[in-house]
């Protein structure tokens, strides 16, 4: 019996599908069928094939959708409240002071439906996010249409939604329940860092994510002054002291580790976990530099995050590549590091094992979802294209994202969203802003 018609055949200038890495396909397309990739071929060959849609994208790049792998995506709201900070400062005497006074369901659903639409308007297609109210951020994923992981957050203080880490861990647990069938939403534990959260409840967590083959994704090895009282308090560093606790997998996201020794390499590598970089926020707190390319080569999986907009200030996970791939050359005092093809790894397939998603998007591959964003390359500035990824990292925005398309629905079309109000958007955020302001 002949395969049923696709639903739609993209014709691009370049398709770049990650996997295998470095390479560039010129007038080649690519076709959707049932929410999945169903066919790459040669343009000419493509052609021949029955098309509900033919759309063509000239002089665009269409590659993986980018996955931001660590993020707090309510935190737009607070864009900008408590900038030029260390970490510590920022933290205690800013932001969760306001996320105490104004951190409600309300607040987490403006705040993430505003950071979806940034995303989605910057070409990512999944992002991971850890704050509070989960069941409303997992709402708002839903109805956007976008993919995430959605992290319980723990604490061992009283936050918004929780009055203890029980009460976190009872009401994820339930959330876990209802979404597990989900097609594009999962949930994983988001213990905030080390020093926020004991061994007992570590020890909780460990064992939910064993049962449940969930992810769990920490804050590690921030800054310097994190590892020090590690060793004052605990006679260990900090990562040493999650391995002891049985946490380190391949399911564990340690996000950060500006601080890296030989004892903390050996045990990312032993346990296979994932590292996610999140250089412009690191850079902006003074936290200290990731040495990323020396993680690279030693096998690590190492993925990209722009962390919350309020150490950031934004969520450009394109720009935050870019630094990445800048900031991996001076820490590793080499140019050939962390080359541009190796940062969209970062940035889309990496992103995707982090969150335990690479067998279904990230790369371009027949059978994966059809997760996908084309960037529009034809601009003054990016011209002339002799490799047209050199030229989308190192001589493009997120401007050049021209659309995006999730499990083949798309979400992004000439720049403009297709499921979300951006001038409801703007208004709800601005009215916010008056009203943190005023007091």
């Amino acid at each position: 019996m002949p395969d049923s018609p696709l639903d739609l055949l993209l014709l691009p200038t370049w398709l770049v599908p990650v996997e295998p890495s470095a390479v560039v396909l010129r007038d080649h397309a690519l076709g959707i069928r049932n929410g999945q990739i169903a066919l790459i071929a040669p343009r000419a060959e493509a052609l021949r094939q029955s098309a509900r849609e033919i759309r063509e994208l000239p002089e665009c790049l269409l590659a993986p959708g980018l996955v931001n792998a660590h993020g707090h995506a309510a935190m737009t709201l607070l864009r900008g409240i408590a900038d030029d900070l260390p970490l510590m400062s920022w933290l205690h005497e800013h932001i969760w002071p306001a996320e105490h006074r104004w951190v409600d369901e309300n607040f987490v659903r403006d705040g993430t439906s505003l950071a979806i639409a940034e995303q989605i308007r910057g070409g990512i297609s999944c992002f991971a996010d850890m704050y509070f109210h989960p069941q409303i951020a997992a709402r708002c994923v839903h109805d956007a249409g976008i993919r995430a992981q959605i992290t319980i957050p723990v604490l061992d203080f009283p936050v918004p939604g929780a009055l203890n880490p029980a009460e976190s861990l009872r009401k994820g647990l339930q959330l876990f329940d209802d979404l597990k069938q989900h097609p594009r939403i999962r949930i994983a534990f988001g213990p905030h860092a080390p020093y926020t959260v004991p061994d007992a409840v570590l020890e909780e967590i460990r064992i939910l994510a064993d049962e449940l083959d969930a992810g769990i994704q920490m804050h590690v090895h921030e800054t310097a002054r994190e590892v020090q009282d590690s060793l004052q308090q605990h006679s260990q560093r900090p990562l040493a002291r999650l391995a002891n606790l049985g946490l380190l997998s391949p399911r564990f996201q340690a996000v950060h580790m500006t601080q890296i020794e030989d004892e903390d390499l050996a045990l990312l590598v032993e346990h296979n976990c994932s590292v996610i970089h999140c250089p412009e926020s690191n850079l902006k707190l003074a936290s200290g530099f990731c040495p990323v390319e020396r993680l690279w080569q030693a096998g690590v999986n190492v993925a990209i995050g722009t962390d919350g907009a309020a150490s950031n200030n934004d969520l450009d996970l394109l720009g935050e590549t870019r630094t990445a791939a800048l900031l991996a050359k001076a820490v590793a005092g080499s140019a050939t590091a962390l080359n541009a093809h190796s940062a969209l790894r970062m940035a889309t397939l990496n992103g995707a094992r982090a969150l335990g998603l690479d067998n279904l998007i990230g790369s371009l591959e027949v059978g994966k979802l059809a997760d996908l964003v084309a960037f529009d390359l034809s601009g003054l500035a990016q011209q002339p294209v002799y490799d047209p990824v050199s030229q989308l990292l190192y001589a493009s925005s997120r401007d050049c994202v021209k659309h995006l398309w999730v499990g083949g629905r798309q979400l992004l079309d000439e720049r403009r969203l297709t499921r979300m109000d951006e001038t409801a958007l703007i208004a709800r955020a601005r009215a916010w802003g008056e009203r943190i302001a005023s007091q």
